[in-house]
């Protein structure tokens, strides 16, 4: 590494020795080992490698002073060719053993990013669905990236470089001392000049940094909110792509300027480096030229001081930085543990068992249900927020019974925000009751296996969620071994297979990002038809023609038959024109049920449905 390289190296810690320097317990360090240990014969083999590269670094300026003495004594040339020999021969082994080291390093870093992303992606599915409905989407992907790279570092750079710096710096130090030490102590009285200036531009240049990297994300943060379908019709909708645009370019000026300003800073700090640098070079050859010609030091060894001395700074200034590199790496690493820690709220009992065979049936006995707080689910820094709600929640059900026989279409109505929507989330057990409970086939869900339930339940919600891939994909969430002949026999029964076809792509024609390729109703039938191939015995539906048109709903409503026949079925309805049929119909308000019965019995009843129904029927009328 020459001067110029050591200076940046210099300002590139000294810019990051501000960050979290928290005490870490063992605990911490416990599980760093706990994901390190697979590695452990190749960390060992690099540590090795490592030691054996620095010692070669050192012997180098050794050898090329040795060569100078040869020629100024007039050795015989086989002399100087058997130096120069050595000299390839030892470039050879470094260029090869580094090669080595780097797949080491890369092998160990990519290993460990490996682990630690398969691990913390398969905790977080295990979550319940309150983490994801607090988390911001953007702090969580960082996690799986910018801190697990960080953490990597540890073990790929941090590591090699403290211990290749540390014997790098103790050989180097020997060798000079044996060589002069008065030139070595001369080295040494000037690094403080070399790595204080370092210190204070690197404070300066980091809140730089950080004021730039405040505005690239709230660019970011623009751009992924105003670049999505939905946020590009908002803006389109209310006429302000100008003040979009003026905002936009205020905050990547502020990048501009802030940019330019840190490459002055930092050409002229490494410019100032670079000078001190050679002016410590030019006092080696003067002091060591004047024990030359006196006599007291061969004219080889001042060139091997000259040539050491970057091996002596080098390390030097990198270790003094060493600490904050760990730290950083350690900060990496408590952020990762941080999502790992979270205990989902939702596992299976160790006895768990499958749905029992047949037909099953939907049982609420006596629930009970608060959403639970944030301090349970989330993480401050996963939401941005400087202290997390630690308030107990609110109780949005209360003592919610009600029994749907197999076969039976259970309808739920009422206004918005009554906590239908939180029943039908509740069976499928995306959340636990607080009390009573749920049962299917007669079965308490808690003792079940969450497998089995994703097998006996399906459920259809009201936007229709689809992924920004093919339809084929999107299909084959619920059946991944389904063949060719299934995929278009339930896009038929759907009523959508003539829709396909008339696709370039067929099946593998791309839907868009959460499905907005296509219509509202077409969505909606792809998201039965990924049912109709799962083939539940229960199916859920969350008010699945809420926000379509007639026709589109009309279309829906045909799928919705094919869907719900022989099956039993929870059907949350806005229209109530559509769960006339029902078998059982609950009017929920304020998370109790207050009325039940069938569509006839309720009207005769004179109570809150028939208020509900006669509304829309007036709002129909109107229309």
């Amino acid at each position: 590494m020459d001067m110029q390289m050591t200076a940046w190296h210099s300002l590139y810690s000294s810019m990051h020795a501000h960050e979290d320097r928290r005490a870490f317990s063992r605990a911490t360090l416990s599980r760093i080992w706990e994901f390190a240990r697979p590695h452990k014969p190749m960390l060992v083999r690099f540590l090795i490698l490592s030691v054996v590269l620095s010692a070669l670094a050192v012997a180098t300026p050794v050898l090329a002073g040795r060569v100078v003495d040869a020629i100024v004594n007039r050795s015989a040339p086989n002399v100087v060719i058997i130096l120069a020999g050595v000299i390839a021969v030892v470039a050879v082994l470094e260029a090869g053993l580094g090669l080595v080291g780097r797949w080491l390093s890369a092998s160990i870093g990519e290993g460990l990013i490996l682990d630690l992303r398969t691990r913390v992606f398969d905790h977080v599915q295990r979550m319940p669905i309150a983490f994801f409905t607090r988390t911001r989407t953007g702090a969580l992907v960082s996690r799986l990236n910018n801190d697990v790279i960080g953490a990597q570092r540890a073990f790929s750079d941090t590591l090699s470089g403290v211990v290749g710096n540390l014997v790098t710096l103790a050989l180097t130090l020997v060798v000079m001392v044996g060589i002069s030490w008065q030139i070595t102590l001369l080295a040494l009285v000037l690094l403080p000049v070399f790595v204080l200036p370092a210190r204070r531009m690197g404070s300066r240049l980091a809140r730089m940094e950080r004021e730039a990297a405040d505005h690239d994300a709230a660019m970011s943060t623009q751009m992924t909110e105003r670049f999505s379908a939905p946020g590009a019709t908002l803006v389109k909708l209310f006429g302000r792509p100008a003040d979009e645009s003026r905002e936009f370019h205020a905050r990547a000026s502020r990048v501009r300027d802030i940019g330019v300003r840190t490459a002055m800073v930092q050409w002229v700090f490494v410019t100032a480096l670079t000078l001190v640098s050679a002016l410590a070079l030019a006092l080696v050859y003067g002091l060591g030229g004047y024990f030359a010609i006196t006599g007291s030091l061969d004219p080889g060894a001042v060139v091997s001081l000259a040539l050491l001395l970057t091996r002596l700074y080098a390390p030097l200034t990198a270790l003094a930085s060493a600490r904050v590199e760990v730290m950083t790496a350690l900060v990496s690493f408590e952020r990762v543990f941080e999502i790992l820690n979270l205990r989902p709220l939702i596992t299976d009992a160790p006895d768990a068992r499958p749905v029992p065979d047949g037909p099953v049936s939907v049982e609420f006995d006596k629930v009970r249900f608060a959403y639970p707080s944030a301090d349970k689910v989330s993480l401050a820094s996963l939401e941005e927020v400087a202290v997390l709600d630690t308030r107990g929640g609110v109780e949005v059900l209360h003592e919610v019974s009600f029994r749907a026989e197999p076969g039976q279409m259970v309808a739920l109505v009422g206004s918005s925000g009554a906590g239908k929507s939180t029943i039908a989330q509740l069976a499928p057990r995306l959340y636990d009751v607080d009390s009573g409970a749920i049962r299917l086939a007669g079965v308490d869900v808690r003792e079940l296996s969450a497998d089995s339930i994703r097998d006996t339940l399906g459920m259809v919600t009201q936007d229709g969620h689809l992924f920004h891939e093919s339809i084929r994909a999107n299909l084959l969430l619920a059946q991944p071994d389904a063949t060719e002949d299934e995929l278009w026999d339930v896009l038929r029964r759907a009523r959508l297979a003539d829709l396909v076809q008339s696709l370039p792509d067929g099946l593998d024609t791309i839907v868009g990002e959460r499905g907005y390729r296509l219509s509202g109703g077409e969505r909606q039938r792809l998201t039965i038809a990924r049912l109709l191939l799962a083939r539940p015995r229960v199916v859920i539906l969350d008010e699945a023609t809420a926000h379509l048109d007639s026709t589109s709903e009309a279309a829906v409503q045909e799928a919705l038959g094919e869907a719900l026949a022989g099956r039993t079925a929870l059907v949350i309805a806005h229209r109530l024109s559509t769960i006339r049929a029902a078998d059982l119909i609950l009017v929920v308000e304020a998370g109790r049920v207050v009325e039940r019965g069938t569509h006839e019995d309720l009207l005769a009843a004179g109570g809150r449905y028939t208020e509900l129904y006669r509304t829309q029927f007036a709002e129909t009328a109107a229309a």
